[in-house]
């Protein structure tokens, strides 16, 4: 089969570019891909962090791709376009994760549609951060797919609300394996500088609203000195908000902050050193951090939105806080600490997941798919 793929890969760095890359990877053991990318992703002025490119310090892997679409010039919308039709391939993937994609992404696969299969991959539906014109460019995006693929049930949920006859399969997000094995956890302290014999929180990735480092930081302020809490991400946007509630609860100095992109060989200091990875998001699909909390077998707190409590409540690899409060969120960590049993069986689950989760496995129920269209 001929499969092209359109979306982000290298230069640009990231979950979704990670995801890609290792998608391409998988399909090309079996079939002919060719991976066409962004020429520029967004306009600078919308991209909150600092940088949508790897660096040179960055180690992620090359992908070989072809630079075509600008999504802020409509000129190139046509010519993206006709290259992928002219190669004819026999089904087209895209991936789609905000509303800002839809009239380039939209314009592309609604012609090309005429030619090939279209399969969408929706990140989210509805975004963390909602605006009132999302609904009506995703519906107009939709339209240009034949079938879609979610990869939880909740944004399987928001899919079908939308639209309706959409034919979608709920494939979970595979597990990210290109990080490195998990270290020694006193060496990963040593290497971070961080004070050895506490209970380490994790709080890692991107830093944005949606994602509730606040609440946590009120939830650590009432955790007794034998915490640490660790937040390892880029921030988009001011992170002023976050310094302003650090310089003011107590234990501050227990409080590590890595505010930078963080390299893909430095991810795994971060998780070897940690006890449990928290997830205090206000809204949530499917979280790319739970992948690779899973690779190395760091158990998780998450907060019960979109599909969170779905692939991690539910599969035992982790707790869920009830609701999105520092003292909802307190208590599930003061819960996991108090009985290692807790631990233990995370773990375990989370090696049950490890098995279930690979990317032949995801690769070989898209291509079934694509199959029964």
């Amino acid at each position: 089969m001929k499969i092209a793929i359109l979306s982000c890969f290298y230069p640009y760095r990231g979950g979704i570019s990670q995801f890609n890359a290792c998608l391409y990877g998988e399909l090309s053991k079996e079939h002919v891909v060719k991976a066409f990318n962004f020429k520029r992703q967004y306009p600078e002025f919308l991209f909150p962090g600092k940088t949508q490119l790897v660096t040179a310090d960055d180690e992620a892997v090359p992908v070989e791709s072809i630079s075509l679409l600008d999504t802020a010039n409509p000129f190139t919308y046509h010519s993206t376009y006709k290259a992928i039709r002219d190669w004819k391939p026999d089904v087209l993937i895209v991936r789609y994760w905000m509303s800002y994609f839809a009239p380039s992404l939209g314009y592309i696969t609604r012609k090309i549609k005429k030619h090939c299969k279209v399969i969408s991959i929706l990140d989210n539906v509805i975004p963390h951060e909602p605006h009132f014109f999302d609904t009506p460019l995703t519906k107009y995006f939709l339209k240009g797919s034949t079938g879609c693929v979610t990869l939880c049930d909740a944004v399987s949920k928001d899919l079908l609300k939308i639209s309706p006859d959409a034919r979608n399969i709920v494939i979970q997000h595979p597990l990210y394996s290109h990080f490195g094995q998990k270290m020694e956890r006193k060496e990963a302290e040593a290497k971070l500088g961080l004070a050895g014999g506490k209970k380490n929180i994790l709080f890692f990735g991107l830093i944005r609203t949606y994602k509730g480092l606040d609440i946590l930081l009120e939830a650590f302020a009432g955790l007794s000195e034998e915490y640490q809490l660790i937040i390892a991400g880029e921030p988009y946007g001011s992170f002023d908000k976050y310094q302003e509630i650090i310089d003011r609860i107590p234990g501050k100095e227990r409080i590590i902050t890595e505010l930078k992109y963080i390299r893909d060989s430095e991810v795994k200091d971060y998780f070897s050193a940690a006890d449990v990875a928290v997830l205090p998001y206000r809204s949530a699909t499917q979280s790319g951090i739970s992948s690779i909390s899973y690779h190395f077998e760091v158990p998780m707190i998450v907060t019960d939105v979109g599909g969170l409590k779905e692939t991690i409540g539910d599969r035992g690899t982790g707790l869920v806080a009830s609701e999105g409060t520092p003292e909802m969120i307190r208590a599930e960590i003061l819960k996991y600490f108090a009985d290692p049993e807790i631990r233990e069986k995370c773990i375990a689950n989370i090696r049950l997941e490890k098995e279930r989760l690979s990317w032949k496995s995801f690769a070989a129920k898209l291509t079934d798919f694509i199959g029964q269209l």
